[in-house]
Protein backbone atom coordinates (compact mmCIF):
# COMPACT_ATOMS: atom_id res chain seq x y z
CA UNK A 1 0.00 0.00 0.00
CA UNK A 2 1.37 3.40 -0.94
CA UNK A 3 2.06 5.32 2.24
CA UNK A 4 2.96 2.22 4.27
CA UNK A 5 4.80 -0.05 1.89
CA UNK A 6 8.17 0.63 3.48
CA UNK A 7 7.18 -0.90 6.83
CA UNK A 8 3.88 -2.80 6.46
CA UNK A 9 4.66 -6.38 5.41
CA UNK A 10 2.79 -9.62 4.84
CA UNK A 11 5.82 -11.87 4.36
CA UNK A 12 9.44 -12.40 5.30
CA UNK A 13 12.12 -14.87 4.23
CA UNK A 14 14.95 -15.81 6.55
CA UNK A 15 17.74 -18.39 6.57
CA UNK A 16 18.98 -20.41 9.53
CA UNK A 17 22.56 -19.85 10.71
CA UNK A 18 24.89 -22.77 10.12
CA UNK A 19 27.54 -24.44 12.24
CA UNK A 20 30.06 -22.65 10.01
CA UNK A 21 28.98 -19.18 11.20
CA UNK A 22 32.28 -18.60 13.03
CA UNK A 23 33.96 -18.52 9.61
CA UNK A 24 31.84 -15.56 8.53
CA UNK A 25 33.38 -12.31 7.41
CA UNK A 26 34.13 -9.65 10.02
CA UNK A 27 36.13 -6.48 10.13
CA UNK A 28 38.09 -7.41 13.25
CA UNK A 29 39.02 -10.62 15.00
CA UNK A 30 37.11 -11.32 18.17
CA UNK A 31 34.94 -13.79 20.00
CA UNK A 32 33.39 -16.42 17.75
CA UNK A 33 29.60 -16.72 17.72
CA UNK A 34 28.20 -19.86 19.31
CA UNK A 35 26.07 -21.72 16.73
CA UNK A 36 23.52 -22.99 19.27
CA UNK A 37 23.03 -19.59 20.86
CA UNK A 38 22.83 -17.96 17.42
CA UNK A 39 20.16 -20.47 16.40
CA UNK A 40 18.13 -19.69 19.52
CA UNK A 41 18.37 -15.95 18.85
CA UNK A 42 17.40 -16.49 15.22
CA UNK A 43 14.35 -18.54 16.17
CA UNK A 44 13.22 -15.81 18.55
CA UNK A 45 13.70 -13.29 15.75
CA UNK A 46 11.58 -15.15 13.19
CA UNK A 47 8.93 -15.91 15.81
CA UNK A 48 8.69 -12.20 16.62
CA UNK A 49 8.15 -11.39 12.94
CA UNK A 50 5.42 -14.04 12.73
CA UNK A 51 3.68 -12.62 15.78
CA UNK A 52 2.99 -9.41 13.85
CA UNK A 53 0.78 -11.45 11.52
CA UNK A 54 3.29 -12.04 8.73
CA UNK A 55 4.07 -15.34 7.05
CA UNK A 56 7.74 -16.17 7.57
CA UNK A 57 9.56 -18.68 5.37
CA UNK A 58 12.71 -20.04 7.02
CA UNK A 59 15.26 -21.58 4.67
CA UNK A 60 17.79 -24.24 5.61
CA UNK A 61 21.31 -23.26 6.60
CA UNK A 62 24.01 -23.24 3.93
CA UNK A 63 27.18 -24.50 5.56
CA UNK A 64 29.26 -23.68 2.48
CA UNK A 65 28.30 -20.01 2.87
CA UNK A 66 28.92 -18.98 6.51
CA UNK A 67 27.43 -15.51 6.00
CA UNK A 68 24.24 -16.72 4.33
CA UNK A 69 22.19 -16.16 7.50
CA UNK A 70 22.48 -12.49 6.52
CA UNK A 71 20.08 -13.09 3.67
CA UNK A 72 19.32 -9.42 3.08
CA UNK A 73 22.61 -8.92 1.25
CA UNK A 74 21.80 -11.51 -1.43
CA UNK A 75 18.46 -10.14 -2.60
CA UNK A 76 16.07 -7.22 -2.39
CA UNK A 77 12.27 -7.35 -2.35
CA UNK A 78 10.65 -4.13 -3.54
CA UNK A 79 7.38 -3.18 -5.18
CA UNK A 80 6.12 -6.76 -5.27
CA UNK A 81 9.29 -7.89 -7.05
CA UNK A 82 12.27 -9.97 -5.93
CA UNK A 83 15.67 -8.84 -7.19
CA UNK A 84 18.67 -11.15 -6.99
CA UNK A 85 21.68 -9.00 -6.14
CA UNK A 86 25.41 -9.41 -6.62
CA UNK A 87 27.08 -9.31 -3.19
CA UNK A 88 30.37 -7.44 -3.09
CA UNK A 89 32.43 -10.03 -1.17
CA UNK A 90 33.80 -12.85 -3.33
CA UNK A 91 33.07 -15.51 -0.69
CA UNK A 92 29.38 -14.56 -0.86
CA UNK A 93 28.83 -14.73 -4.62
CA UNK A 94 27.04 -18.08 -4.38
CA UNK A 95 24.49 -16.87 -1.84
CA UNK A 96 22.47 -15.00 -4.45
CA UNK A 97 22.09 -18.06 -6.67
CA UNK A 98 21.15 -20.15 -3.64
CA UNK A 99 18.26 -17.90 -2.59
CA UNK A 100 16.83 -17.50 -6.09
CA UNK A 101 14.76 -20.74 -6.19
CA UNK A 102 12.96 -19.90 -2.95
CA UNK A 103 12.11 -16.41 -4.18
CA UNK A 104 11.00 -17.75 -7.57
CA UNK A 105 8.62 -20.12 -5.76
CA UNK A 106 7.10 -17.19 -3.85
CA UNK A 107 7.09 -14.47 -6.53
CA UNK A 108 6.77 -16.63 -9.67
CA UNK A 109 9.81 -14.99 -11.22
CA UNK A 110 12.70 -12.78 -10.17
CA UNK A 111 14.76 -10.00 -11.64
CA UNK A 112 18.54 -10.11 -11.52
CA UNK A 113 21.21 -7.49 -11.11
CA UNK A 114 23.36 -8.06 -14.18
CA UNK A 115 26.38 -5.87 -13.50
CA UNK A 116 28.27 -4.22 -10.72
CA UNK A 117 27.94 -5.15 -7.06
CA UNK A 118 25.26 -4.35 -4.47
CA UNK A 119 24.79 -5.72 -0.97
CA UNK A 120 21.20 -5.41 0.22
CA UNK A 121 22.47 -3.99 3.50
CA UNK A 122 23.33 -0.84 1.55
CA UNK A 123 19.73 -0.26 0.38
CA UNK A 124 17.21 1.59 2.54
CA UNK A 125 13.72 1.65 1.04
CA UNK A 126 11.18 4.30 1.93
CA UNK A 127 7.70 4.37 0.36
CA UNK A 128 8.87 5.87 -2.93
CA UNK A 129 12.64 6.16 -2.71
CA UNK A 130 15.64 3.86 -2.52
CA UNK A 131 18.64 5.27 -0.71
CA UNK A 132 21.60 3.23 -1.95
CA UNK A 133 24.84 3.52 -0.04
CA UNK A 134 28.19 3.33 -1.74
CA UNK A 135 30.48 1.12 0.35
CA UNK A 136 33.23 -1.46 0.10
CA UNK A 137 30.53 -3.92 -1.00
CA UNK A 138 28.44 -1.70 -3.30
CA UNK A 139 29.86 0.12 -6.32
CA UNK A 140 28.60 2.76 -8.74
CA UNK A 141 27.97 0.28 -11.54
CA UNK A 142 25.79 -1.76 -9.22
CA UNK A 143 23.92 1.33 -8.05
CA UNK A 144 23.21 2.31 -11.65
CA UNK A 145 22.02 -1.18 -12.55
CA UNK A 146 19.78 -1.42 -9.50
CA UNK A 147 18.32 2.01 -10.20
CA UNK A 148 17.25 0.82 -13.64
CA UNK A 149 15.28 -2.01 -12.00
CA UNK A 150 13.78 0.01 -9.17
CA UNK A 151 12.59 3.07 -11.05
CA UNK A 152 9.85 1.22 -13.02
CA UNK A 153 8.70 -0.20 -9.67
CA UNK A 154 7.97 3.29 -8.39
CA UNK A 155 11.19 4.12 -6.58
CA UNK A 156 13.37 7.09 -7.37
CA UNK A 157 16.92 6.45 -6.27
CA UNK A 158 19.34 8.50 -4.24
CA UNK A 159 23.02 7.62 -4.06
CA UNK A 160 24.50 8.18 -0.62
CA UNK A 161 27.82 7.32 1.01
CA UNK A 162 28.40 4.87 3.81
CA UNK A 163 30.77 6.30 6.45
CA UNK A 164 34.37 5.02 6.34
CA UNK A 165 34.81 1.97 8.53
CA UNK A 166 31.10 1.09 8.47
CA UNK A 167 30.24 -2.15 6.69
CA UNK A 168 26.81 -1.25 5.31
CA UNK A 169 24.69 1.87 4.99
CA UNK A 170 21.99 0.30 7.16
CA UNK A 171 24.52 -0.51 9.86
CA UNK A 172 24.06 3.16 10.75
CA UNK A 173 20.37 3.74 10.04
CA UNK A 174 16.91 2.23 9.96
CA UNK A 175 13.41 3.26 8.93
CA UNK A 176 10.92 4.05 11.69
CA UNK A 177 7.99 5.02 9.50
CA UNK A 178 7.32 6.40 6.03
CA UNK A 179 8.87 9.78 6.85
CA UNK A 180 11.21 9.09 9.78
CA UNK A 181 14.70 7.61 9.80
CA UNK A 182 16.72 6.63 12.86
CA UNK A 183 20.40 7.32 12.25
CA UNK A 184 23.77 7.73 13.85
CA UNK A 185 24.91 11.34 14.08
CA UNK A 186 27.85 10.72 11.74
CA UNK A 187 25.53 9.54 8.99
CA UNK A 188 22.78 12.10 9.62
CA UNK A 189 25.32 14.93 9.61
CA UNK A 190 26.29 14.04 6.03
CA UNK A 191 22.96 15.46 4.86
CA UNK A 192 21.94 12.27 3.08
CA UNK A 193 18.45 12.25 4.63
CA UNK A 194 17.23 15.56 3.27
CA UNK A 195 13.43 15.55 3.13
CA UNK A 196 13.01 13.09 6.01
CA UNK A 197 12.56 13.53 9.72
CA UNK A 198 15.64 12.14 11.48
CA UNK A 199 15.93 10.87 15.04
CA UNK A 200 19.58 10.60 16.01
CA UNK A 201 21.00 7.66 17.92
CA UNK A 202 22.04 8.23 21.50
CA UNK A 203 25.78 8.74 21.95
CA UNK A 204 27.33 5.47 23.04
CA UNK A 205 24.44 3.42 21.60
CA UNK A 206 25.15 3.91 17.90
CA UNK A 207 24.94 0.18 17.24
CA UNK A 208 21.21 0.41 17.94
CA UNK A 209 20.75 2.19 14.59
CA UNK A 210 20.42 -1.15 12.78
CA UNK A 211 16.77 -1.56 13.72
CA UNK A 212 13.73 -2.52 11.65
CA UNK A 213 10.12 -1.42 11.53
CA UNK A 214 8.04 -4.49 10.75
CA UNK A 215 4.30 -3.80 10.85
CA UNK A 216 3.32 -2.17 14.15
CA UNK A 217 6.48 -2.79 16.19
CA UNK A 218 9.97 -1.42 15.84
CA UNK A 219 12.43 -4.23 16.54
CA UNK A 220 15.48 -3.06 18.44
CA UNK A 221 18.51 -5.04 19.50
CA UNK A 222 18.48 -5.52 23.26
CA UNK A 223 21.09 -3.82 25.41
CA UNK A 224 20.35 -0.22 24.47
CA UNK A 225 18.14 1.18 27.27
CA UNK A 226 18.53 4.84 26.33
CA UNK A 227 17.49 4.12 22.74
CA UNK A 228 14.52 2.09 23.96
CA UNK A 229 13.38 4.99 26.13
CA UNK A 230 13.91 7.49 23.30
CA UNK A 231 11.85 5.53 20.80
CA UNK A 232 9.07 4.91 23.30
CA UNK A 233 8.98 8.61 24.09
CA UNK A 234 8.46 9.23 20.35
CA UNK A 235 5.39 7.00 20.46
CA UNK A 236 6.77 3.84 18.87
CA UNK A 237 5.89 0.35 20.04
CA UNK A 238 9.31 -1.25 20.57
CA UNK A 239 10.20 -4.92 20.94
CA UNK A 240 13.76 -5.78 21.91
CA UNK A 241 15.49 -8.87 20.55
CA UNK A 242 18.89 -10.33 21.30
CA UNK A 243 21.20 -10.23 18.30
CA UNK A 244 24.50 -10.50 20.15
CA UNK A 245 25.68 -13.50 18.16
CA UNK A 246 24.99 -11.80 14.83
CA UNK A 247 26.89 -8.74 16.05
CA UNK A 248 30.01 -10.85 16.57
CA UNK A 249 30.20 -11.27 12.78
CA UNK A 250 29.14 -7.71 11.94
CA UNK A 251 25.45 -8.57 11.50
CA UNK A 252 22.24 -7.13 12.90
CA UNK A 253 18.47 -7.29 12.84
CA UNK A 254 17.91 -5.99 9.32
CA UNK A 255 20.41 -8.43 7.82
CA UNK A 256 18.52 -11.57 8.79
CA UNK A 257 15.36 -11.24 6.70
CA UNK A 258 13.88 -10.18 3.41
CA UNK A 259 10.66 -8.27 4.12
CA UNK A 260 7.86 -7.70 1.60
CA UNK A 261 4.14 -7.73 0.87
CA UNK A 262 2.25 -9.71 -1.74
Amino acid sequence: MKGERSWRFSHAVSRLPGESIASGLRAQAGTDPDPKTFLAEHRAYTRALEETGAKVTVLDALEEFPDSVFIEDAALCAGGTAIILRPGAESRYGEAAAVAPALEAIFGSVKRLERGFVDGGDVLLTDDEALIGMSERTDQEGVDALSEILEPLGYRTRTVHTPPGVLHFKSDCGLLDSNTIFSTARLANSGCFEGYRVIEAVAGEEAAANLIRFNDPVFLRSGFPKTLALLQSEGYKVITLSADQAALVDGGLSCMSLRFSL
